[in-house]
C-alpha cells in the first residue's frame, strides 16, 4: 500500500445542539473562531500534511459548507461531498463515504483542530500498515471524552464518557486511519440504534494487533460546549497575525491588545478598549467607550457605546445596546441535563438579537436568535428564540 493515495474524510454533518443558538442557522463546523470557520482549520491541516483529496461528509445546513469550500481549489485540494441525511452516529457518517473510497483513508472531525504533523503521521501509518490506527492525546477531564487504554503500541480499550473514576488521562484524539475493511466492521456494530465508530474500534481491540495507537502531544482544540469556543478562539489567535487596519480606528485613544484579530470593514469609535483573545468579524461596529475582551463577535454585529462585553459570543447581526454589560464570574451552567461547574462565560447572544440599552447579561446567560429586550433588563439564564424580554 506504500504508493497508494490516502484520502481524508472529514465529518461535518452534525447539528451541534449543545452549541445552540449558534448552530440554529449554521452547522457547528462553520462557527467562526479567530474569524474563520472551525472546519477551515481542519481542511488546512489536511492540505498542509500533503493530502490533496478530501471527502466532506455533510448534512445539517450543508449549503453553508458547500458554498464556502466549493471544489477546494482555494486550499489546493480536491473536495467532494457525500451526504449523511440522518445523523445516526459517527460510524454511520463514515459509511456514507464508502462509495467514493477505494483505498486507505483517514478520518477527522470537522470541529476539532489538530496540527498538520499529526495528520501526516496518521496518513503515513495508514498507508504502510494493515490495521486501523487511532491518535491518542491527553486531557485534564478525560471522562468527557473517549477514555483509551494503551499498552504503548496498541489500543486495548475505548470507553466513551465513562461515569466512573478513571485511572488515565489518555483520550481518543479523533483522528483515525483505516482501510476499506472498516466499513464492514462498522456495519457489524450497532449501539442503541446508532452506528458508533468508537464502538467498532473497541470491538477490534480484542483482536491481535487490532488497533494501533499514535500518541500526540501537540495542539488539540475541541469544541464541545459554548464556552469551549472562547478557549479555542484564544488558542488559534496565538497562531494568527493580528489584523488591524488603522483607517477603521477613530482615534489614537483606542486601545487594541496584541492578541486580537479584526476582519475587514470593522468600525471602532473613540476611547474603545479591545482586550486580548478577541476576534471581531467583518462589518462589526464598536461604538465609543465600549470595552470588548475575550470575546468572539460575528460579522455585522454592533457593540453599543459604553457597553462592556467580556467572556462572550455575539452572533451575526446582533445589536448590543449602549451601556449593556455582559460578564460573569465562574458559574454553574446546565447543558442538556449535564451540570458544568466553574464555567467562565459572560453570555451568548444569538443571531439578530437586540439587547436594550443598560441591560445586564451574567452567569452564562444564553439569548436565542431574534430576541428583543427592554432597556435595563437583567438576564442570567436561557431565553428562547424570538422571545421579548420585558422589564419588571
Amino acid at each position: 500500500m506504500s504508493e497508494e493515495l490516502v484520502t481524508a474524510v472529514i465529518l461535518a454533518a452534525g447539528e451541534g445542539r449543545r452549541l445552540e443558538p449558534l448552530t440554529n442557522r449554521r452547522p457547528k463546523p462553520m462557527i467562526p473562531v479567530a474569524n474563520r470557520p472551525l472546519l477551515e482549520y481542519v481542511v488546512e491541516a489536511v492540505a498542509e500534511a500533503g493530502l490533496d483529496h478530501i471527502t466532506l461528509v455533510v448534512g445539517y445546513h450543508q449549503e453553508r459548507i458547500r458554498n464556502h469550500f466549493g471544489d477546494g481549489d482555494d486550499w489546493g485540494v480536491t473536495i467532494e461531498y457525500v451526504e449523511q441525511a440522518t445523523q445516526l452516529g459517527t460510524g454511520h457518517a463514515v459509511l456514507q463515504a464508502e462509495p467514493v473510497i477505494d483505498g486507505p483513508f483517514i478520518v477527522l472531525n470537522g470541529d476539532r483542530v489538530v496540527e498538520p504533523a499529526l495528520v501526516k503521521r496518521v496518513a503515513e501509518a495508514t498507508r504502510e500498515g494493515e490495521h486501523p490506527t487511532m491518535a491518542i492525546t491527553t486531557a485534564e477531564t478525560p471522562r468527557e471524552y473517549g477514555v483509551v487504554g494503551f499498552d504503548g503500541e496498541h489500543v486495548t480499550e475505548i470507553v466513551e464518557k465513562p461515569d466512573w473514576p478513571v485511572e488515565t488521562n489518555r483520550i481518543n484524539a479523533g483522528v483515525y486511519g483505516f482501510s476499506p475493511a472498516i466499513f464492514e466492521a462498522i456495519r457489524n456494530t450497532n449501539t442503541n440504534g446508532e452506528l458508533a465508530l468508537t464502538a467498532a474500534l473497541d470491538e477490534l481491540t480484542d483482536k491481535t494487533d487490532g488497533v494501533n495507537g499514535i500518541t500526540y502531544t501537540g495542539r488539540w482544540l475541541d469544541v464541545s460546549n459554548l464556552w469551549d469556543l472562547l478557549t479555542v478562539n484564544a488558542g488559534l489567535i496565538d497562531t494568527e497575525a493580528t489584523v488591524v487596519n488603522e483607517s477603521r480606528v477613530d482615534s489614537a485613544s483606542v486601545s487594541i491588545a496584541a492578541d486580537v484579530v479584526m476582519a475587514d470593514s470593522v468600525r471602532v469609535g473613540p476611547s474603545v478598549t479591545i482586550g486580548g483573545n478577541t476576534a471581531v468579524g467583518q462589518n462589526v461596529t464598536v461604538e465609543a467607550n465600549a470595552v470588548v475582551e475575550n470575546t468572539i463577535v460575528f460579522p455585522d454585529a454592533v457593540i453599543g457605546a459604553g457597553a462592556v462585553v467580556r467572556d462572550a459570543v455575539v452572533a451575526n447581526n446582533a445589536r448590543i445596546g449602549s451601556n449593556v454589560t455582559i460578564e460573569g464570574t465562574p458559574s454553574t451552567i446546565v447543558i442538556e441535563d449535564t451540570v458544568h461547574h466553574d464555567i467562565e462565560l459572560g453570555g451568548v447572544v444569538g443571531d439578530n438579537a437586540d439587547i436594550g440599552p443598560g441591560a445586564t447579561l451574567t452567569t452564562g446567560a444564553i439569548v436565542g436568535d431574534d430576541v428583543e429586550t427592554d432597556a435595563g433588563v437583567i438576564i442570567d439564564s436561557r431565553v428562547a428564540a424570538g422571545a421579548t424580554v420585558r422589564r419588571g
